[in-house]
């Protein structure tokens, strides 16, 4: 099965790919385009680079899903291509359908092509301020939530937080019974890790 979409913003145009294999497993592509290319002649370059992407792996059953209704009626047959260049795109996608022995075409929602829309929009955003290789980490917790570092004031003689970290680490506490108390309490708020106090 693929999943096509061509973008076109500001800063240029480009094309998402998503082909997925019988095994349910995914290959992504982000195409930039360095030429310029309408709305529509981005949706077949889309079309025609995951074709030609499907042969070279040698798959020949093919499914291909495209957000044009323009695109997907051409291939068709449905609309006649009028304009020269849509003329010219037709034909190169038509001579790749050929080396399909099953081949189906279908105009999706965006909606239900979330995928290969974002893939698209990254792919014809600017990104020469970038080096070529741009990783993707996904956080599962805001930085916010993590334990704060309690301040280090040093001063001369005892403060509580050495008694805190005098219990965390060795389970002692002053003599004192109020001040023992204070300190189990206090302790439950405070987490001691290589020897660094956190909140």
């Amino acid at each position: 099965m693929l999943f096509t979409d061509g973008s076109l913003c500001v800063d240029g145009s480009g094309a998402g790919l998503i082909l997925t294999n019988p095994d349910g497993v995914e290959f992504t592509y982000a195409l930039r385009f360095q030429f310029a290319a309408s709305n529509n002649a981005a949706e077949y370059e889309a079309l025609i680079a995951g074709l030609r992407i499907a042969t070279q792996m040698g798959v020949k059953n093919i499914q291909a899903n495209v957000d044009s209704k323009l695109v997907a009626n051409q291939v068709l047959g449905t609309y006649v291509a009028k304009e020269d260049n849509m003329t010219k795109y037709l034909e190169i996608a038509k001579c790749l359908v050929s080396g399909f022995k099953i081949f189906s075409i279908s105009q999706v929602p965006r909606s239900k092509n979330k995928k290969a829309d974002a893939l698209s929009k990254i792919a014809s955003t600017s990104f020469a301020h970038l080096s070529k290789q741009v990783l993707v980490e996904v956080l599962q917790t805001k930085s916010i939530t993590g334990k704060e570092v309690t301040a280090v004031i040093e001063k001369e003689g005892p403060t509580w937080m050495m008694e805190l970290v005098n219990y965390l680490k060795e389970g002692t506490f002053p003599a004192d019974e109020k001040e023992a108390r204070k300190i189990r309490l206090k302790a439950r708020q405070y987490e001691l890790m290589e020897g660094i106090l956190y909140k």
